[in-house]
Parts: C-alpha cells; sequence; structure tokens
C-alpha cells in the first residue's frame, strides 16, 4: 500500500480501458456505422426496417457499434417524436428465453414477474405491449448463438413472426453473433427473416488497434505515463490474436497496473509482457475451472490419452475410451460418443484443445486431438477440483509414456 501511495498514479480511469466502455467515436467502425444506420433510418419515418444480422469473432466492435447506433436512433426517435423503441438483450447475460422476453416487455412497459409465466403468456403479454406502442420496436439481442444452442430457435421464429400476426406495433430483430457457423443452426424459414440484411466485421488490424489504444489512452492514463511502443506492442500482441480489440485494451489497462503497483514512472514494453502473462493464465484458469463437471472429465480424458500417443496427440476413440474409465472411477455416468464429441468441439472453440479431421479413404475418417494449452495449467484446475484431483494424479501416473 505504501508503495502504492508513494509511486505516480498512472491510470486516471480504469473505466475507460475496460471493453465495456462506450466511447463517443469509434474508429475504424464509421462504415459499419452508416450501413447499420441505413438498415434503421426506415423506422424514424414510420416505415418498418429489414431484420439484421451480424456477425464477426469477438473484439472486433459488433456490440460498440450495435449500442452506439441504438443510443443515436433512440435520441433521434425522441426528438422527432416517432413511435419507435429499441431494446439492446444480451442473451448470455439473460440466461434464458424467459428472460430474455422479460427485457423486451419492459421495453414496452410491460411487467413480467421473475419467473412463473408460461412462454405463450410472456409472448401475449409482449404482443398487448405492442399493440398500445403502435409504433416499432426494434429488438437487438447479442451473443444470440448462445441463447440458440441452449434453447433452440423457437423464441427467434415466434419474434419473426409477430408482424404477421396483426399486431398495431411491429417488431425488426438485430442478431450478433460470435460464431460464423451459427446460421446453419438455424430453421431455413427463421434464416429467410432474419438474414434480410448482414453486416460482417472483420478483425483489427494492429493499426487500427494502435489507433483505439492512443485515444482510450489519452483519456484514461496519466501525461507522460506511457510512450508509442508500448500502444504498438499493446496492438502487435492483440492483432495476432485475431485482432481482439478487448485484448489490446486489457493489455494496456493490466500493464498500467502492474507499472503501478511497483511504483514505477511509466509504463514500459516488460509490463506489457508481464500483463500478457497475467491475463492468458487469468483466462485459461476462468475458462477451465468454470466448466460443467463432463466437459472437465472430456479434458481429463484428452491429457491422459495424449500422454500416450504419438507427439501428445490421441484420437478420438481414444479420449473416448479413457473418458468412459474416468466416469467409472469417479462414479460418474458417462455420456454417449457423440455427447463427447461436442464437448469436444466445445473445447475446441475455447481454444483448449485442438483438433484435426483425417480421413482414412474407405476405412472412414477420425480426429486427431491435442492440448493446445500447457499441461500444468490443466493440472493446476484439476488440483482444486475435490473429485478430479485424485483420479487426475491417479490416471496419468499409470498412463503410458509416448
Amino acid at each position: 500500500m505504501a508503495r502504492l501511495e508513494s509511486g505516480r498514479r498512472i491510470i486516471l480511469s480504469r473505466d475507460v480501458l475496460r471493453a465495456d466502455y462506450l466511447p463517443e467515436s469509434l474508429p475504424h467502425r464509421w462504415e459499419h456505422i452508416r450501413r447499420m444506420g441505413e438498415v434503421l433510418a426506415p423506422c424514424l419515418i414510420g416505415g418498418r426496417p429489414s431484420n439484421l444480422f451480424i456477425y464477426g469473432k469477438t473484439g472486433t466492435g459488433k456490440t460498440a457499434v450495435a449500442k452506439h447506433v441504438l443510443k443515436r436512433f433512440s435520441a433521434e426517435a425522441s426528438r422527432r417524436d416517432v413511435r419507435a423503441r429499441f431494446v439492446y438483450v444480451n442473451c448470455r447475460i439473460a440466461g434464458t428465453e424467459y428472460r430474455v422476453l422479460a427485457e423486451i416487455c419492459a421495453s414496452l412497459d410491460v411487467r413480467i414477474p421473475f419467473t412463473g409465466l408460461s412462454k405463450a403468456e410472456v409472448f401475449s403479454r409482449m404482443r398487448n405491449g405492442l399493440n398500445r406502442l403502435w409504433g416499432m420496436l426494434v429488438i437487438c439481442l447479442d451473443e444470440v448463438d448462445v441463447l440458440v444452442k441452449s434453447f433452440g430457435d423457437g423464441l427467434l421464429y415466434e419474434l419473426t413472426r409477430s408482424n404477421d400476426q396483426g399486431s398495431s406495433g411491429h417488431v425488426a430483430i438485430i442478431g450478433i453473433s460470435n460464431d460464423l457457423m451459427f446460421k446453419e443452426q438455424l430453421d431455413p424459414r427463421v434464416l429467410s427473416s432474419l438474414s434480410e440484411e448482414e453486416l460482417v466485421f472483420h478483425p483489427y488490424t494492429a493499426n487500427e488497434l494502435a489507433d483505439i489504444l492512443r485515444e482510450r489512452a489519452s483519456m484514461s492514463l496519466s501525461e507522460g505515463s506511457y510512450d508509442e511502443s508500448v500502444i504498438r506492442l499493446c496492438a502487435a500482441l492483440a492483432a495476432a490474436e485475431h485482432g481482439d480489440a478487448r485484448r489490446a485494451l486489457d493489455l494496456l489497462r493490466v500493464a498500467a497496473e502492474v507499472a503501478e503497483r511497483e511504483g514505477a514512472e511509466r509504463i514500459e514494453e516488460r509490463h506489457v509482457r508481464a500483463a500478457q502473462g497475467l491475463i492468458e493464465r487469468g483466462r485459461v484458469y476462468e475458462a477451465l475451472s468454470s466448466l460443467p463437471l463432463h466437459s472437465r472429465i472430456v479434458l481429463l480424458a484428452v491429457l491422459v490419452a495424449s500422454k500416450g500417443g504419438g507427439n501428445g496427440i490421441a484420437t478420438s476413440g481414444a479420449i473416448y475410451s479413457t473418458y468412459k474409465a474416468l466416469c467409472v472411477e469417479a462414479g460418474v455416468e458417462p455420456l454417449t460418443d457423440r455427447r463427447v464429441s461436442t464437448l469436444i468441439s466445445e473445447l475446441d472453440m475455447l481454444g483448449v484443445v485442438s483438433c484435426d479431421l483425417v480421413s482414412f479413404g474407405r476405412h472412414g475418417r477420425t480426429r486427431r486431438i491435442r492440448l493446445a494449452i500447457n499441461s500444468d495449467e490443466v493440472m493446476s484446475v484439476f488440483e482444486r477440483d475435490e473429485l478430479l484431483s485424485s483420479l487426475a494424479s491417479k490416471m496419468l501416473k499409470n498412463a503410458p509414456q509416448n
């Protein structure tokens, strides 16, 4: 504490360096703002805009652009006294179809109890709210892929049909997804309606990330506490990892925190390197420790099976056999081969494992799987897992070495 108080204050505003901060300007996303504005423009003159589907990887500015445009349209609708409302819902945070519908209803001044109503009743109340609105409701569903993967596309189907049910109010939907393959999961009727217009967000380049960081740094860090080399390094490290603006901002913020904690006068490149290690360890641990039980067992099976495979690689068949053995040892009912295959795909999406599909011609195909992170990081999670800690040590001790 004494060191922190005696050292120079580097960070003036931590909030500005967080990913959820919404600045007045969004560098290198002006074209996306313009395109989204053109799609929504009809609602300001009493028309019904097309539905819009936005997709791109994490950290490419999708949420920031959507919130920015909705905020401006909401203000303009109020200024013109247009009967149009705009609601943003993060489907991951809402968690269930019921809570998503409840947030939509709240935007129509319709109160929904936290639990207790059927989905049909909530829809009925939403339609009544639309009738009273007698105007346009624009619904932005962020991370809509999370909702569909958990509950199917029934909610989307009902929302897209709202305009066909004789309501005096109309609905337009903006769907946002990080999963580029998400649309393949949708019913063709939902897809044709939802994807009337599409907007793709490409990853930021290193130069674009540097521009974003300079703007945020000027608002959040004390003058003279950093130089261009720090900005460039944070941008380059983030650009190498899919052009993720969130990653770049986190690197700069944590580097500044590291520098402040040690009482440094300025942020240096070594602080950025230290921040990179802290973020990586924290991200991996958080992701692994929050995995469901069977996903953790599958991950342990990958670790054990890869010990006996060549070059740390194991086939999907070997992993499933190991998984079943682990379930027996843990006293847990194993899942089917197909379900385990899905869990492996989810671990692949998290970046925890890496999968390659190998064809053997007429003898079929298999997946070759290996850990994409250090095995010590995986073990650090299992060591804190009451059920799997002893099982992990036992299985790894008995695993054949390649």
